[in-house]
């Protein structure tokens, strides 16, 4: 058991967490803002988390950090179930409930230390780690929302990092990016600190490999972790020598993606955190879908 899994029990118990309670409860974030929207998408999230483990994992001491010391090559799908649970209870669960669970994962990350292969130092609560992976959270799931489902504006997307500074900053990512500007200064600054490691390949591997989706969708699942490499940054793409050809989506794969994603955002799934953080709140399940 990993510290997301610790967190996430030891807060909400064993049970399947019900975002419909308790009624009426705001949740970190309103429900108008464009989090709410884009983190809806089940299919820029699963490729926006992809591309924001790559970045996560550039970067030596994270690397060291997630890959030693959680469950992503033993278990990667329960890995995934868990992370994606404790994203989505940050976004769309009650506000008591996601403060909590944050609290959790913020005391399991202080018990995580470590020295890299290269000689770094590092703690998991140390806060220019948990900027870089609060910025590369922020900029996966944007940007595969914004190219793979609907554009979004430069005002979008500066609400997007805006939005996500409160959750940021009870992670204790104090100085997260809260624009693109800022997302971009912070991607300058760590780039000469990010390195290619056989541990995104082992990962990317994994996402291949992984029954995330029913056999038959296998090739679309391929499809989707190389849309993930595409999204990421041209030069850090290059940097971090992924640039290859198998990385590298054909103009037809690219559109069936987008029809995907832009289907997807259109499908109410009415068994889904956001539709229940919806009903939670009174607000029709088709809220924002719109």
């Amino acid at each position: 058991m990993d510290f997301i899994e610790q967190a996430v029990n030891r807060r909400m118990g064993d049970e399947r967490f019900d975002f419909r309670q308790p009624p009426g409860e705001d949740a970190l974030l309103p429900a108008d803002s464009v989090t709410w929207r884009i983190f809806k998408n089940p299919v820029s999230m699963f490729v926006g988390g992809i591309t924001a483990v790559i970045l996560e994992l550039a970067e030596p001491r994270v690397r060291d950090g997630v890959w030693n010391n959680t469950s992503f090559r033993t278990d990667p799908m329960g890995r995934l179930r868990r992370t994606g649970l404790a994203a989505m209870v940050t976004v769309y669960g009650p506000r008591s409930k996601a403060e909590a669970m944050i609290a959790g994962i913020r005391r399991m990350h202080g018990k995580i230390s470590g020295v890299t292969e290269e000689g770094f130092t590092y703690n998991a609560n140390d806060e220019e780690l948990l900027n870089w992976v609060q910025g590369t959270a922020s900029y996966g799931f944007l940007e595969a929302y914004s190219q793979l489902v609907k554009p979004l504006t430069d005002v979008e997307k500066d609400s997007v990092y805006r939005e996500g500074s409160l959750p940021a900053s009870l992670y204790g990512a104090l100085g997260a990016p809260r624009s693109q500007a800022e997302q971009q200064s912070l991607f300058a600054a760590m780039q000469p600190k990010l390195k290619p490691t056989g541990v995104i390949g082992e990962f990317l591997e994994l996402m291949l490999s992984t029954s995330v989706f029913p056999k038959l969708l296998r090739p679309y699942q391929h499809l989707l972790v190389r849309a993930a490499v595409a999204i990421l940054p041209a030069e850090t793409r290059q940097h971090l020598e992924l640039d290859a050809p198998r990385w590298q989506l054909k103009s037809w794969q690219h559109s069936l993606i987008k029809l995907s994603g832009r289907l997807a955002d259109r499908l109410v799934i009415k068994a889904s955190p956001a539709v229940h953080a919806c009903q939670r709140l009174g607000l029709p399940d088709g809220f924002l879908y719109k």
